[in-house]
C-alpha cells in the first residue's frame, strides 16, 4: 500500500507512548549505541537508562509523588538529561532552570512552582550557584526549602557544605526502593500527564509556567523527527535547559530517533563550530540568531561541516543572507513555526522549500493540528485568515501553573488555543505570519505589522537582522523604530529610500539604529529592552 505523504496525519499522536520508554527500549535493543557525547566522555544507551532508573529509584525512596515537581539548575550536560527523563517517568513534573537566572528570576520560579526537590551543579560553578540558591531561600522561607542534591559527582566539594546532599548519598537511596515499586510508577504515567513546565520568557510581565504534557513532547519527537529526515542523527545541545527547544526539539527529537545528543555548557561560536566538525553533527537546530552568530564567525569557511546534513530553526525568521551561507556548505534548510504551549511545532517547511517559502512563510501547517483565526472582533475569520493563529489538539499545554485566569485567556471559549502570531494562510498552503499580537502597532489609525518590515529591511544589502518596534507618538498614536545588525556599514538615507520603494508611508520606520542587538539569556533578541531605547529617542 502507498503511504501518502502526509501519513503520520491518521496516527494518533496525543496516544503516542512518553519518550523515557524509548530510551528503555533502545538500552535493550542498541545497548552500547552512543547516546550522549560530551567533552571526552561518551554514554551509552543502556548507560543511559541505568542511570536513569537509579535516579528514579532515588527519587521514588525520597518520596517523590506524582505530579509534584523536581527541578534542576544546570548547563546542557548529561546529568540534566538524567534528571529530567527520570523524574517524568515516575509521573513528576520535571523544571528546568537556568544557571544565568538571577535570584530575582530564581525566586519567581521556585517560588511558584515550589519543587519537592531541587539539583544542582556543584564543581567550579557551585559556590556561585549554592548561593544563590541560599539567597532564594532565604527570601522565600526557610520552611519551602527542599532537599538539595548535588548534580555531579564532586562529594568533596559539599561534603561541608550544610543543607546540601551530596551524589552518591543521594543515588544510594535507590536501595531502598523495590523494583516493582519503580515499575508501578511508570506504568501510571499517561501521555495526557504533564512531563515538565517552561517558564515563559515574560517580555510582557511575569513568566508563567506552561504545563507541558508527555504527548506534546512526543509527537513533537514523532512528526519532527520524520520532517527532519535524518536517520539517527547527531546533534548539537547547547540551548538552555529551561527552554523548550532544548528539551523538546534537541533533545527529545533525537532520543525518538536513536541519534546521539553532543553537548555544549555554552553558546560560544568557535567551540561551536568546532564541535560541529569534530564531533560529526549531522542535523543543527537553532534560533535564527546563533545561526546568524556561527555564519558571522571570520572561520566560518575553514571549518569542514561535511557531516551537517540538516540546518533547521525556529522562534523567529532568518535572512536569506544566512540561508545561502548554510546553503552553499552544502546542507539542507528547514525552519518550523511553533511556541511553547503548543508543544510540538505548528508548522514546517519542506525540504526543498523555495528561498521564497523560506523566507517570507513558516512552512504548512502539521496536518494533525486543527487551525483557525480569530479575528480583531473575536469572530472566526475563516479558514485561511487573516487573524490571530488559533491551534487546537489535545496534546497542547494542560494549562499555566497557579494561573486559572491565565489559562482561561490563552484559550477560546470553545477550546482553541491562542497563539498571539497574526497571520494567514496563503493559497499554496503556507503559513504566514505578520506579527505578535501584542507587537503589532496602530499609526494613524492603520495596522502596522513588524515583520512585514523586517523582511524589506533585510533584503537590504549587508543587513543581518531587522527588528522593528513601536514606541508613542504625540501625532499618530504609535510608529515604527527599526533596529539593525550589520555585517557592512549602512547607509541610512539608501536604507530609508529602499524601504519606501516597498512600502507605504505609514509603515516606514521614523528612527534606524544599527547596532549589536540586546540579547536574552536564551539568545532570542531582547525586544522589551529595544522599546525602552526606542523610548528614550523620541525624549
Amino acid at each position: 500500500m502507498t503511504q501518502s505523504k502526509n501519513w503520520w496525519a491518521d496516527i494518533d499522536t496525543s496516544a503516542l507512548p512518553p519518550v523515557f520508554k524509548n530510551i528503555e527500549h533502545y538500552a535493550q535493543t542498541d545497548p552500547e549505541m552512543t547516546v550522549c557525547l560530551f567533552n571526552e566522555q561518551a554514554l551509552s544507551y543502556a548507560e543511559l537508562w541505568q542511570q536513569v532508573e537509579a535516579t528514579a529509584k532515588a527519587l521514588l525512596a525520597l518520596g517523590i509523588q506524582p505530579g509534584q515537581r523536581v527541578a534542576t539548575l544546570c548547563t546542557p550536560r548529561p546529568e540534566f538529561l538524567v534528571t529530567y527523563l527520570a523524574a517524568s517517568s515516575i509521573g513528576a513534573v520535571w523544571l528546568g532552570l537556568n544557571p544565568r537566572y538571577t535570584v530575582h528570576e530564581l525566586s519567581h520560579v521556585i517560588g511558584d512552582a515550589e519543587p519537592a526537590l531541587v539539583f544542582t551543579l556543584v564543581g567550579d560553578s557551585a559556590p556561585e550557584l549554592l548561593q544563590r540558591l541560599e539567597a532564594v531561600y532565604e527570601g522565600l522561607g526557610a520552611e519551602k526549602k527542599p532537599p538539595v542534591v548535588a548534580l555531579n559527582q564532586c562529594d568533596d566539594a559539599v561534603s561541608n557544605v550544610e543543607g546540601i546532599i551530596p551524589w552518591t548519598a543521594f543515588i544510594e537511596e535507590a536501595g531502598r526502593c523495590d523494583a516493582a515499586v519503580l515499575q508501578q510508577a511508570r506504568d501510571s504515567v499517561a501521555p495526557s500527564d504533564t512531563a515538565m513546565i517552561v517558564y515563559t520568557s515574560g517580555t510582557t510581565g511575569k513568566p508563567k509556567g506552561a504545563r507541558i504534557r508527555h504527548s506534546g513532547l512526543s509527537r513533537l519527537a514523532h512528526v519532527q523527527s520524520l520532517k527532519w529526515g535524518v536517520k539517527q542523527p547527531r546533534v548539537l545541545v547547547n540551548l538552555p535547559i529551561n527552554h523548550i527547544g532544548c528539551v523538546g526539539d534537541l533533545c527529545t527529537v533525537t532520543l525518538y530517533s536513536k541519534g546521539s545528543l553532543v553537548f555544549s555548557e555554552n553558546f560560544n561560536v568557535e567551540e561551536n563550530l568546532a564541535l560541529i566538525e569534530n564531533k560529526k553533527v549531522s542535523a543543527l537546530f537553532q534560533i535564527p540568531t546563533q545561526l546568524q552568530m556561527l555564519a558571522a564567525s571570520p572561520n566560518f569557511n575553514t571549518y569542514s561541516l561535511a557531516s551537517l546534513a540538516l540546518v533547521g530553526w525556529g522562534g523567529g525568521p532568518l535572512s536569506l543572507a544566512v540561508i545561502d551561507k548554510y546553503r552553499a556548505k552544502g546542507c539542507r534548510v528547514m525552519t518550523t513555526y511553533g511556541l511553547t504551549e503548543v508543544g510540538s511545532s505548528v508548522s514546517y517547511t519542506p525540504i526543498d522549500a523555495s528561498e521564497e517559502v523560506l523566507t517570507n512563510t513558516v512552512g504548512r501547517p502539521d496536518p494533525q493540528l486543527q487551525l483557525r483565526f480569530l479575528a480583531e472582533d473575536g469572530s472566526w475569520a475563516g479558514d485561511q485568515g487573516p487573524g490571530e493563529v488559533c491551534v487546537k489538539h489535545p496534546s497542547v499545554m494542560a494549562g499555566y501553573l497557579n494561573l486559572p485566569d491565565a489559562t482561561a485567556e490563552a484559550f477560546t471559549a470553545d477550546g482553541w488555543l491562542r497563539t498571539g502570531d497574526i497571520g494567514e494562510l496563503r493559497d499554496d498552503g503556507n503559513l504566514v505570519l505578520f506579527s505578535r499580537v501584542s507587537e503589532m502597532y496602530k499609526s494613524g489609525g492603520y495596522n502596522v505589522y513588524p515583520r512585514e518590515i523586517e523582511q524589506v529591511l533585510e533584503s537590504y544589502p549587508g543587513i543581518e537582522i531587522a527588528v522593528v518596534v513601536s514606541r508613542p507618538d504625540p501625532k499618530w498614536g504609535e510608529v515604527g523604530a527599526a533596529f539593525l545588525e550589520a555585517v557592512t556599514d549602512i547607509d541610512v538615507e539608501q536604507l530609508q529610500q529602499h524601504a519606501r520603494n516597498s512600502l507605504a508611508n505609514y509603515k516606514i520606520p521614523k528612527t534606524f539604529s544599527v547596532m549589536t542587538l540586546p540579547r536574552l539569556s536564551n539568545d532570542k533578541i531582547d525586544k522589551q529592552k529595544l522599546r525602552e531605547i526606542a523610548r528614550k529617542q523620541n525624549k
